[in-house]
């Protein structure tokens, strides 16, 4: 599991499971097919996570005879990223992650609304239990994964925290600009819904909620170079601790990466060239 996921014994592994299923609904909205996001932790330690995208396809698959559903479940990378028609950009661990999560649970139920009728499956530690049902007709689209860890391999923490599923669904509603995320606890009750319009200007301006900023308006661009879009917010305060994170694909880079390296290069070198020119540095400088 730790290949995939992580550690199963302190609880980032475990939060993983959660994570991936929430960035295939994200990889959605990044192309453009969903806009609300539901996350429910339930009593018995289960997860839901239901989105009104597209709905994972239902139909068979012309060679391997099995529902196009059922092998994304179950089959490392069939999952649609791979297919670039589908996702231009994408999260996650790349069509290994929702399988890797059926792997890891003793049980999963899948629900998928597509084609006009509302489809049901369930497996158990990655094995389908029972087929692809197709159910009633609806006017619903999207998909909902409920799934329970295995207790046999996350064996010293197999509770969810509300906190860092929270943190976490926060950090992605403001990297996808207009998407709705809400979390609910039915353990307490507890929920939250996230939605930023501003995306990651919002993100930078409560960030600094609580400290002195030196100029009013976060500076913002976006732009793309060589099919790579980056897009930046900075705005600096009077404190001397540096806040500052990255993200790739709306995954967050924890250690940087050279698109940081590089950033930090060339914000350094455009304040000293600016500074220069316009003679703002002082002969001790």
């Amino acid at each position: 599991p730790g290949m995939y996921i992580g550690d199963t014994d302190d609880g980032t592994g475990l939060h993983h499971l959660g994570f991936e299923v929430v960035a295939n609904s994200v990889d959605e909205a990044l192309a453009g097919h969903c806009t609300h996001i539901e996350v429910v932790i339930h009593v018995d330690n289960s997860v839901t996570v239901k989105d009104n995208g597209r709905g994972i396809p239902v139909g068979m698959h012309p060679t391997e005879k099995k529902p196009a559903a059922e092998l994304v479940m179950t089959v490392l990378h069939a999952g649609g990223k791979f297919n670039q028609d589908n996702y231009k950009v994408s999260g996650g661990l790349h069509g290994v992650g929702v399988s890797a999560v059926n792997a890891l649970s003793d049980w999963l139920r899948l629900e998928i609304w597509r084609d006009g009728y509302a489809w049901e499956q369930e497996y158990a530690r990655g094995i389908p239990v029972t087929e692809l049902k197709r159910l009633a007709p609806t006017t619903e689209r999207g998909t909902a994964v409920t799934f329970h860890p295995d207790p046999t391999i996350f064996k010293n923490v197999i509770a969810f925290s509300y906190e860092q599923l929270g943190q976490k669904l926060r950090e992605l509603a403001y990297l996808n600009s207009g998407l709705a995320i809400s979390i609910h606890d039915e353990r307490n009750d507890k929920r939250q819904d996230f939605v930023y319009e501003g995306g990651i200007a919002t993100f930078v301006t409560d960030m600094n909620a609580t400290n002195t900023v030196i100029h009013p308006d976060v500076i913002a661009f976006c732009a793309e170079h060589e099919g790579v879009t980056v897009d930046v917010a900075l705005q600096w305060n009077e404190s001397y601790n540096e806040q500052l994170v990255c993200f790739t694909n709306t995954i967050k880079n924890r250690d940087g990466g050279t698109h940081l390296t590089g950033f930090r290069q060339a914000l350094t070198r455009t304040i000293n060239n600016y500074a220069t020119e316009f003679k703002l540095l002082g002969k001790d400088n």
